[in-house]
């Protein structure tokens, strides 16, 4: 259990911000279930998520890059999770699935070149001696633009993303889950994108630029 509880080179638990985001959010109870509930609103809030964020430099996937940013993916965004967990003590981990995304935006689609997001990130808390899943990648604000009722945690049962929408519309399926890991698997992370993507790692490639959420109100 050592490992889940030591800092990483991407899940930064020693950062400074880190440490100071995760005291400030931690909330006053010394149970660790309530803890970590604390803390996965506070991650799913105070960072925007937004997948045009992604870049090929590897210090993007840290924690505390996505506080220092205020927006990010879903990869930084449970790194920062995990990392706040283990400084408050709580075991942490991420996981790694490939998932396929019903309701994104012509936008992204067209970037991606596909509707399946591969590399999806999410944490595992271990709680009760068990391992416990969260998704805090979707903030409020756009599941509202997605229609979509917003992921709750109650510290017990896993929280993935809902199959369907407030309509019933298909919203997001898991294809392959490629498993729990320490840290962020650096080299099979990118060799696994650019598999999938080769568009995306060609010499030439410009900065994502953009904003889901924009995209979103735009539509």
């Amino acid at each position: 259990m050592h490992e889940y509880l030591s800092p990483g080179r991407f899940i930064d638990s020693d950062h400074p911000s880190v440490v100071e985001f995760a005291e400030k959010h931690r909330g006053s109870s010394r149970d660790p279930i309530e803890q970590a509930i604390s803390l996965y609103y506070a991650v799913r809030e105070a960072v925007r998520y937004n997948p045009y964020t992604f870049s090929r430099d590897p210090q993007t996937l840290c924690g505390s890059y996505a506080l220092a940013t205020g927006e990010s993916y879903c990869v930084p965004k449970a790194t920062l999770l995990a990392g706040a967990a283990r400084h408050c003590g709580i075991p942490a981990r991420i996981g790694l699935a490939d998932v396929r995304n019903h309701l994104s935006t012509p936008r992204l689609l067209e970037l991606l070149k596909s509707d399946m997001f591969a590399m999806h990130g999410y944490t595992e808390f271990y709680l009760q001696d068990r391992w416990v899943k969260a998704t805090p990648a979707f903030n409020q604000k756009l599941c509202e633009l997605f229609n979509v009722a917003p992921l709750e945690f109650d510290g017990i049962n896993d929280s993935v993303f809902h199959p369907f929408n407030r309509d019933g519309e298909k919203l997001m399926e898991y294809l392959v889950d490629h498993g729990q890991f320490a840290d962020v698997p650096e080299a099979f992370f990118f060799e696994h994108l650019e598999k999938c993507y080769p568009h995306l790692f060609g010499e030439q490639l410009l900065p994502l630029l953009g904003d889901m959420q924009s995209d979103l109100s735009r539509a």
